[in-house]
């Protein structure tokens, strides 16, 4: 009966320290909580020195700890910038998409939608390349100068999507002189008709004309090699495609081959 007794009070004892000790360790906890102002302070800080990964852990920091501030707010959107200055585009993207989602009506948030933009935009790669991040560049510049026409990131983004469209016009160029090449025309004419029809404010459209024309003798169809020739002339007429047109047209045929007939549907000619 003493043993239990003596027991019972030493693991009351024990208890007794344990709270006590948890208590001291809450109450030191709270002493070194650092205020929401300066641990934001501290990650702009680092933000202006440089240190992007570190501002970025900061941030993140800011929003954890002080979740239902304004702080958490801003944080969220500078975390995303500083993941873009550190070139880690991944992360970046998903702090502005959270960002996006969760506070549409911020007063930074046609920043956060150019911020994302120019996310995508900065991996833009070589024509030769696929053109995926071309694609999404182009479709969130496009979503600032809808949604923000008047911000001043709208022109800015305009300019950027010109670029873009002369990238992927310059991705089918690409594709239809590999096909000129192999003299596979009909697939080469479907790539320059694109060009001329769907990116017509690039710097392609003169070459486009020049090669559907080269594209069409081939295949025999001098009628609208010289239609593709005239517009050329007509739009371009100081541009060496133009000469280089002209002279591939002066000494073409002025008809299509006797007894011929152009099935677009398989691209032939039928004799």
């Amino acid at each position: 009966m003493i043993n239990t007794c003596r027991s019972a009070a030493i693991l009351c004892l024990l208890s007794l320290l344990m709270t006590g000790c948890s208590g001291a360790k809450n109450a030191a906890d709270a002493e070194k909580q650092v205020p929401v102002e300066k641990m934001y302070a501290s990650a702009a800080a680092k933000l202006d020195a440089g240190d992007n990964n570190e501002a970025a852990k900061e941030f993140d920091s800011v929003e954890q700890n002080y979740p239902y501030s304004q702080w958490a707010t801003r944080a969220q959107l500078m975390a995303g910038y500083a993941h873009y200055k550190n070139l880690k585009y991944d992360d970046a993207l998903l702090a502005l998409d959270r960002f996006i989602e969760l506070h549409p009506g911020d007063d930074n948030i046609a920043y956060a939608y150019y911020l994302k933009a120019l996310c995508y935009y900065e991996q833009i790669s070589d024509v030769r390349r696929d053109q995926k991040m071309t694609e999404l560049a182009l479709d969130s510049l496009k979503q600032i100068k809808t949604r923000f026409p008047d911000s001043a990131y709208a022109r800015d983004a305009a300019l950027k999507i010109d670029l873009t469209l002369d990238h992927l016009a310059g991705k089918e160029m690409e594709i239809g002189r590999y096909y000129l090449e192999r003299k596979q025309y009909q697939a080469a004419i479907n790539r320059f008709e694109k060009v001329v029809e769907q990116y017509q404010t690039t710097t392609h459209v003169p070459e486009a004309l020049l090669r559907l024309t080269e594209a069409y003798l081939s295949l025999g169809i001098v009628d609208e090699a010289h239609r593709s020739a005239a517009i050329l002339g007509r739009n371009y007429p100081q541009s060496s495609w133009y000469k280089d047109a002209y002279r591939l047209v002066g000494d073409a045929p002025t008809e299509t081959p006797k007894n011929s007939v152009y099935d677009k549907t398989i691209g032939k000619i039928l004799n």
